[in-house]
């Protein structure tokens, strides 16, 4: 079943979890489910290491992983109003490819 979820009272959207997208890779390669979350473990583990050694992971018509380098800053805790340092972190970032991008237009 999916879940709903919101950002603001007006906006709401559907989020597709884990087993829905095996399911639905399972149905359009025609794999079993095992088969279909095995290539999915597969998928995020091999993206996810590329990421790790802080290389570019380019799906054609897809999208691109990358890991950019966020520098420290000074920020403001909102609730004390104190400055509070933030250090310097990586951050993965995507971005979406142009068939992917036409699709969701």
């Amino acid at each position: 079943m999916r879940k709903e979820s919101t950002t603001t009272k007006s906006n709401y959207y559907l989020i597709m979890n884990k087993t829905e997208l095996t399911n639905a890779i399972a149905e359009k390669a025609g794999l079993t489910k095992v088969d279909a979350k095995n290539a999915l473990d597969a998928a995020v583990a091999a993206i996810s290491e590329a990421l790790a050694k802080g290389d570019k992971v380019a799906l054609i018509g897809f999208g691109t992983f990358a890991v950019s380098e966020k520098g420290a800053r000074t920020g403001i805790n909102p609730r004390t109003k104190e400055k509070i340092e933030i250090p310097a972190r990586k951050q993965v970032k995507f971005k979406a490819g142009a068939e992917l991008a036409d699709k969701v237009k």
